[in-house]
């Protein structure tokens, strides 16, 4: 797809391919209301704006949009739709050991309990291991660091699916 195919998508076409890059009803709301986009680089900056101005709640309902890292069966049934870009950023996770997933699952599971959501990264070009250490660093964290850093991983992970779209 081009850019002058993305503008001229029905909004509820639009809508359903832009809520794969992120689940916050407020940011798809707000990027359709953006269009046309004159250029990609619009399009990524206009995403970026718009994810600074939202706010805990939409950044939890992006967030409860992916898998647990490392967990292949919610990703296949949950996320069916995302499943292949999933699938692609958690590559690493895919290929890891039995004791790495599990520690892995083990971590999101204390990370879930602390925070209240599921541990949040963008994990392209990251191995298991290296996710798992981030993932431990990250459990020490305060509620609302850890919190900005969620939102900030996410809106990495929004804008490698952007591009995606092309």
């Amino acid at each position: 797809m081009n850019l002058q195919q993305l503008n001229s998508l029905p909004e509820k076409t639009l809508a359903c391919e832009l809520k794969k890059c992120c689940g916050s009803q407020r940011w798809v709301t707000a990027m359709l209301a953006g269009r046309p986009y004159l250029t990609e680089d619009s399009l990524y900056k206009l995403s970026g704006t718009v994810w600074s101005e939202l706010g805990k709640q939409d950044y939890l309902e992006a967030f409860s949009q992916h898998p647990q890292i490392g967990n292949l069966e919610t990703l296949k049934e949950k996320f069916a739709n995302t499943a292949g870009w999933a699938s692609d950023e958690q590559q690493g996770a895919n290929q890891a050991s039995t004791e790495v997933l599990q520690a892995l699952h083990h971590g999101n599971q204390v990370y879930l309990q602390k925070f209240g959501y599921i541990f949040i990264v963008c994990a392209t070009g990251k191995s298991a291991t290296q996710m798992l250490e981030l993932l431990k660093r990250r459990l020490k964290n305060e509620t609302q660091t850890e919190l900005a850093i969620a939102a900030a991983e996410q809106n990495k992970i929004t804008q490698l699916r952007l591009e995606k779209l092309f």
